[in-house]
C-alpha cells in the first residue's frame, strides 16, 4: 500500500486557551501534501474564544468540547478514545503549538508504507525543531541504542528505532489502543506520552523516528523540564515516579526513570535555588508514591 492510498488518518490536536497557536497548527495541517482524512480538536474548556474561532473559520474540523480542563493527558486520552471509536486506522497526535511542515504526514506515511503489512510497526515520530532550526530539547525521542541490529536495519530505511517519544507529531496505529489501552488520563500534564509510548515498545511493538518528517514546536523558549515553573515541574516529578512504579516494567526501565527523576530534580533545585522548587519536588515525590500508577 502506498502512502497516498492509506485511509482513515485522523489528526488529533489538544488545545487550551491558545487560539492563535491553534489556528497556525490547523492551517499547517490543512496545507499538508497528504492531508489527514479527519481533524479533531480536543478543546480543554478554553475561555479565550477558541470555540467561536473554530466555528467561524474551521467548520471542517470536528471539536470535542470538554467542560473542564483535563490537561494535555486528559485531552489526548479523550481524543484518542473518540477517534478510535470513530474508526480511525492511524491517529496523528500533536499539541496546539505544533506546526507541521507541508510534508510531515506524507513522510510518516511513507515510512509506514516501507514495511510489509505483516511486519508494519505501530508508532512513528517526527523531528521536532524549535524556531531557530535546532532540535527541541523537550521533544526529541529517546532512541534505541542497545540492539545494534535494530539500529542498522532501521538506518537502511532512513529511520531510527525509538524507546519513547512525546505527542509532538506522533503517528500511532489503532491496534496499540486495542492492545494497550489509552494514555494515563490522571497524569494531567507531562509524561503521559512517554509512559504510553515506552509501555507500547516494552510490550513488543516497534516504534521509529522519521527524520524526514519535520515539525516546529513553537514554544516561547527551547525549554526542557528544568526550565519550568515549580507548579509545572511538580508534574514532571510526580509522573516520572508514577511511570517508574507502573506494572510490568522491567527493572532496568524503572532504574532509568528513577535516575532521570533524581538527576533532573537535583539540577532543577540547584538552578532555581528557591523554596518553591524544593516544595515542588517534595510534593511531587509524595504524590507519586501515594497515587496509583
Amino acid at each position: 500500500m502506498s502512502a497516498g492510498d492509506m485511509e482513515s488518518v485522523w489528526a488529533v490536536v489538544v488545545t487550551h486557551n491558545r487560539r492563535q497557536s491553534l489556528s497556525r497548527c490547523l492551517d499547517a495541517i490543512l496545507m499538508q501534501r497528504r492531508p489527514p482524512d479527519r481533524i479533531m480538536v480536543v478543546d480543554n474548556a478554553s475561555t479565550d474564544g477558541t470555540r467561536a474561532m473554530l466555528a467561524e473559520r474551521y467548520q471542517q474540523v470536528e471539536v470535542l468540547a470538554l467542560t473542564v480542563n483535563e490537561g494535555g493527558a486528559g485531552g489526548f486520552h479523550r481524543g484518542l478514545a473518540q477517534a478510535h471509536a470513530g474508526g480511525a486506522e492511524w491517529l496523528w497526535l500533536m499539541d496546539d503549538d505544533t506546526v507541521p511542515e507541508s510534508g510531515a504526514l506524507e513522510e510518516l506515511l511513507k515510512a509506514v508504507a516501507g514495511f510489509a503489512a505483516a511486519s508494519e510497526p505501530s508508532v512513528f515520530v517526527s523531528t521536532p525543531l524549535w524556531r531557530d532550526g535546532s532540535v527541541h530539547p523537550l521533544n526529541f525521542p529517546t532512541l534505541e541504542r542497545r540492539r545494534p541490529e535494530r539500529v542498522i536495519a532501521a538506518a537502511t530505511r532512513g529511520l531510527m528505532p525509538v524507546r519513547a517519544a512525546t505527542f509532538v507529531s506522533l503517528l500511532i496505529h489503532r491496534r496499540v489502543i486495542d492492545r494497550f489501552g489509552l494514555p494515563p488520563k490522571h497524569y494531567f500534564l507531562w509524561g503521559d506520552d512517554v509512559e504510553y509510548t515506552s509501555r507500547i515498545v516494552l510490550g513488543g511493538e516497534d516504534a521509529y523516528f522519521v527524520p524526514a518528517s519535520v515539525v516546529l514546536h513553537d514554544t516561547e523558549f527551547p525549554h526542557s523540564f528544568t526550565a519550568a515553573e515549580p507548579s509545572r515541574f511538580y508534574y514532571h516529578v510526580r509522573n516520572t515516579l508514577l511511570t517508574a512504579r507502573g506494572p510490568d516494567r522491567p527493572a532496568r526501565d524503572r532504574l532509568i526513570r528513577l535516575w532521570t527523576l533524581l538527576s533532573t530534580s537535583l539540577s532543577y533545585i540547584a538552578r532555581s535555588r528557591t523554596a518553591a522548587s524544593v516544595s515542588a519536588v517534595l510534593h511531587g515525590i509524595g504524590d507519586g508514591l501515594r497515587m496509583a500508577p
